[in-house]
């Protein structure tokens, strides 16, 4: 099958299709095939040389954000407008990985597409009725019509940007370079598998960055709300260390109290679960569900409920933590949701978050002028593009 760019760019350039990205998408074989394709690059095993090129791709970007940051402070202005830099940095660690594809901060195409896919996934927290009656579509096409537009300026320049440079120099019969090329690769042999399809697939995991920017946004405010949090933190990232190196992801499994704060965190801020429609029909606690049913789970109370949790409303890393210093998750925290639709990508939002943490916490004090201003909305992990400036200064105990 031959593919031919300028026909993409005419004919699939916005998003009117039938198809749905791979997360909304109810489970047929199809999707099974599609989540597998991405599987190997969005749940790679830690011994395996896709994880090292995570770590390695992790430990390149991080100092240029911290360079970002640190540029901005010389400019006079402790005050940064610190999610654009975050969401900029883990996009390009999306791509990198995903598309072997960097831009820089400065790009105005990038600026357009971390703050569109930040805009989309503010809007999808937002739990409007839409989302859950799709009938009421008709009095939403404004609401509907603008989300439709930032996506379809994300995918002309991923077009333009990622995908024009792929299908110039893929070589359809080698070992896949990156995760472009296997949606290339597979498109051409499978004629299952359609062009919206592949588009929607790299789409979402490379959009999967806005959820990363707007966690670490939600841990700073909480590490700030909590500073003792960043003490322990700080032991944890000397003691692998030894003052005289950044953190990498092979030092994660030495650094519990951290990587139980990004836990916390998704608990404390009850992240959503994505709807899911009964496959047959079953019962769920003596109730009958029939096959069809849209069923969605209560997340915020599972995450909040004191029949679960010990002094549920306290931000407590530490309930991770076994008496042997191993993180536990127990079973009914599912921040990634459950069974075949678990996140896919769950590993590349813990590891490059814990990494983008670590890394700003071992270099700055981070603060804010008036600790009362920070609000939070409760079960919402989304904050709005323009949210708070957090103001950094260079750590007091720097080694």
């Amino acid at each position: 099958m031959d593919i031919n760019i300028n026909h993409i760019l005419y004919e699939h350039g916005t998003l009117g299709n039938q198809f749905s990205a791979l997360a909304l998408c109810d489970w047929s074989s199809l999707q099974e095939k599609r989540r597998r394709i991405a599987r190997k690059y969005c749940s790679p095993r830690i011994i395996s040389s896709n994880y090292q090129l995570m770590s390695k791709i992790s430990l390149i970007e991080t100092p240029i954000l911290l360079k970002a940051i640190h540029k901005r402070i010389l400019s006079g202005n402790k005050s940064v407008k610190i999610k654009p830099l975050l969401q900029s940095a883990f996009s390009n660690m999306f791509t990198q990985y995903l598309c072997s594809t960097r831009f820089d901060y400065e790009d105005k195409q990038l600026q357009t597409m971390v703050r569109n896919f930040d805009e989309i996934f503010y809007e999808i927290n937002q739990g409007h009725p839409v989302d859950f009656l799709p009938w009421l579509n008709p009095f939403f096409s404004k609401h509907m019509n603008k989300i439709a537009g930032w996506a379809n300026e994300i995918r002309e320049i991923m077009l333009e940007r990622i995908i024009k440079q792929h299908l110039d120099t893929v070589d359809y019969d080698d070992h896949p370079r990156d995760f472009t090329d296997a949606l290339l690769q597979y498109f051409r042999e499978d004629e299952e598998l359609s062009w919206d399809h592949i588009m929607f697939d790299l789409e979402d995991f490379i959009g999967g960055h806005a959820a990363l920017g707007n966690l670490v946004m939600l841990i700073l405010i909480y590490l700030m709300k909590n500073p003792h949090c960043i003490d322990k933190i700080r032991q944890e990232i000397d003691a692998v260390t030894g003052g005289l190196r950044d953190v990498c992801m092979d030092d994660k499994y030495k650094m519990p109290y951290t990587e139980a704060l990004v836990f916390e965190t998704l608990r404390i801020c009850a992240s959503p679960i994505v709807p899911h429609v009964a496959t047959e029909d079953t019962t769920v606690a003596g109730y009958s569900v029939c096959k069809g049913t849209v069923v969605i789970l209560n997340n915020f109370d599972l995450n909040t409920s004191d029949l679960y949790w010990d002094e549920p409303t306290k931000f407590k890393p530490e309930r991770f933590i076994s008496q042997d210093g191993i993180v536990v998750k127990p079973s009914h925290f599912i921040p990634f949701g459950t069974g075949k639709r678990t996140c896919i990508g769950q590993k590349l939002v813990t590891d490059f978050t814990f990494i983008v943490i670590t890394s700003i916490l071992n270099h700055y004090d981070v603060s804010y002028p008036n600790m009362d201003e920070l609000k939070l909305v409760p079960a919402c992990v989304a904050l709005p593009a323009e949210t708070y400036e957090l103001e950094f200064t260079l750590r007091k105990d720097l080694f």
